[in-house]
């Protein structure tokens, strides 16, 4: 009977315990001296920069998120995540220049149409600055 030593990938320590198993029947470990908890051999591997970097550009290029999660063989979950980790980083508060108040002057319109059926008629208005 061999006996198998698994070091902690947290702090390299030797001091670790059998604790449970996943859901899917793999053997959890668990760290004596850091309390991290960890799986040998993880089916899950994080994605590399060069991964982040290529679905960068695939989003430039408005490929869809299906699409990229075939092509760089990922979960849509995890194009999703991306996509939403980069948008929090995106600046929201848009800057607005003032403009000096002045008389303006303003052309009207006006049209009505119908919406869905003829019992729903809807008007619209339209104003527009005759400047700008």
């Amino acid at each position: 009977m061999t006996l198998e030593i698994n070091c902690c990938p947290n702090c390299g320590s030797e001091e670790v315990s059998r604790n449970g198993q996943t859901r899917h029947h793999k053997q959890h470990y668990k760290c004596r001296e850091c309390g991290r908890q960890f799986v040998l051999n993880p089916a899950w591997k994080p994605i590399t920069k060069q991964q982040k970097e290529l679905m960068s550009r695939m989003l430039l290029e408005r490929i869809s998120q299906a699409g990229i999660a075939r092509v760089l063989q990922v979960s849509e979950d995890t194009v999703q995540r991306y996509v939403n980790s980069q948008a929090a980083a995106v600046k929201k508060q848009v800057e607005v220049t003032p403009k000096q108040k002045k008389r303006l002057s303003v052309q009207m319109d006006e049209l009505w149409s119908f919406v869905d059926s003829k019992g729903n008629q809807q008007w619209v208005w339209l104003a527009l600055d005759a400047q700008t």
